[in-house]
């Protein structure tokens, strides 16, 4: 008798905890409520600066390669590339099961790195949802082994280690149905599918970007990609749903209709200093989905230079990852995002919150050897130092520490204090004539990749 309570009492208890689980699993928190201005709205992007980017979907399987082809090309955009039928591409979805999917070990590695917010596909251009839509039963829910809305888990995640958490939803291109943009092959030219464009936006992209912002608690933003056919009411009417629903997520550039902030082109990073709100998006190595034969991974070093060069510029950097089938992130992007993350443990100051450079001479020269496509000068990037700055200080950044000392020209007001921010409490010697600096620096650099020099001023 004893055994049996005993039993009925550790079933009741597992029940309890098993509630108190799903309810910590559960992102059911309210949307945030309206922004009083668009500066409250952007408030959490100016403060974030690094977002982790993930591009992961059935393209994974192939991971680059079709009936024992290597397929040119960046790895999502296999079934374009490879024109493969819709009904062929679809056999993919018995395949995928992601079993070694670990939400908290994605959101632990992003942590790591320093990175601030999440941008994951929830549908890319093939058509397939990566979480239980109910507008499409192309979905990783219903169509797949796995049966596991990973989306939910992973916003259940960011919400527990206070990281946002957006959606990258591909609102026009759709090579799964007839009337999306994109699949000439199966469907016909784009040019004559305009009369039955809206039958696809309306029957499943606006459901599918509602169930988005109606599921899964606050979202961060939706990044929209490509602007084909998006004409007429089309953008806005996107706009009008994130609004109506979700008045403090983000739009990003690549709507057709003016967004929240401005989406530069892939890995294009600007030359100089941009006064509006902007991100790059960017790769770890030369593609976005999983492609198991590219392992041309960006260094720590790279990475840290690049993330500093764009908040230096004003911008913010939103760097991918691209998990494989089995839902794995490749170790090696793991090791180099940490990489970066142990260099914003000392130096996140000096990139949080921080604004851009007063100067620019550091940023680079132009090029007049070279021109572009558009038969414009080249860039020469200047890759000695940059700065990024708070009020009341400038943040130096010594890409290539110098012998001695760092001169500085053109400064505003007075310099009060100098320190390498890897060593806040020791001053260092220094010496101000009119709008010129020269500080006296250590004989060893404190960071092999990037030591920080903190010039505190006062007007």
């Amino acid at each position: 008798m004893k055994r049996g309570i005993l039993k009925i009492l550790s079933l009741n208890i597992c029940l309890v905890l098993l509630c108190a689980g799903a309810a910590v699993a559960q992102p059911g928190a309210k949307p945030l409520p309206a922004p009083k201005s668009q500066d409250e709205k952007m408030q959490w992007f100016r403060q974030a600066k690094f977002g982790l980017f993930i591009h992961w979907g059935l393209y994974a399987i192939p991971a680059g390669e079709w009936k024992g082809q290597p397929i040119a090309g960046i790895g999502e955009w296999i079934m374009n590339r490879a024109k493969i039928p819709v009904k062929e591409y679809e056999q993919l979805a018995g395949q995928f099961n992601p079993t070694k999917f670990n939400a908290e070990e994605w959101v632990k590695m992003a942590e790591d790195a320093g990175m601030k917010y999440i941008v994951i596909t929830s549908k890319h251009h093939d058509g397939f949802a990566m979480y239980g839509s109910q507008a499409s039963k192309y979905n990783i829910v219903d169509a797949t082994p796995f049966k596991r809305d990973p989306l939910k888990e992973l916003s259940a995640a960011c919400a527990r280690h206070n990281i946002k958490f957006g959606f990258y939803y591909s609102q026009s291109q759709d090579w799964h149905e007839p009337a999306g943009m994109g699949n000439t092959w199966d469907f016909g030219p784009d040019a004559q599918k305009d009369s039955i464009y809206d039958s696809y936006l309306r029957g499943k992209a606006e459901p599918q970007v509602k169930e988005l912002l109606s599921g899964y608690g606050p979202v961060a933003l939706i990044w929209f990609d490509t602007a084909r056919m998006m004409t007429g009411d089309r953008g806005p009417r996107f706009i009008d749903i994130m609004h109506s629903m979700q008045p403090a997520a983000l739009i990003d550039g690549r709507l057709g209709v003016k967004g929240d902030y401005v989406s530069t082109g892939d890995n294009q990073i600007p030359n100089q200093v941009l006064k509006e709100d902007w991100e790059v998006p960017a790769t770890l190595n030369h593609t976005w989905g999983f492609k198991k034969d590219d392992t041309d991974w960006k260094t720590t070093e790279d990475l840290t230079f690049k993330l500093v060069d764009i908040v230096s510029k004003g911008g913010n950097y939103l760097l991918n990852v691209g998990p494989t089938s089995e839902g794995v992130i490749p170790q090696a992007s793991q090791d180099n995002l940490r990489g970066v993350g142990r260099w914003l443990k000392v130096n996140g100051e000096a990139i949080y919150g921080a604004g851009p450079t007063p100067f620019g001479p550091e940023l680079g020269e132009v090029d007049n050897t070279t021109k572009d496509k558009k038969g414009n000068p080249g860039f020469k990037i200047a890759k000695d130092w940059r700065c990024t700055t708070k009020p009341g200080k400038l943040f130096i950044h010594l890409f290539k520490y110098p012998n001695g000392g760092f001169e500085l020209s053109k400064v505003e007001g007075k310099v009060k204090k100098a320190y390498l921010l890897a060593d806040a409490k020791h001053a260092l010697k220094m010496k101000q004539t009119g709008d010129k600096v020269s500080v006296t620096l250590p004989a060893k650099a404190p960071d092999a990749v990037d030591s920080v020099l903190v010039l505190e001023t006062a007007k």
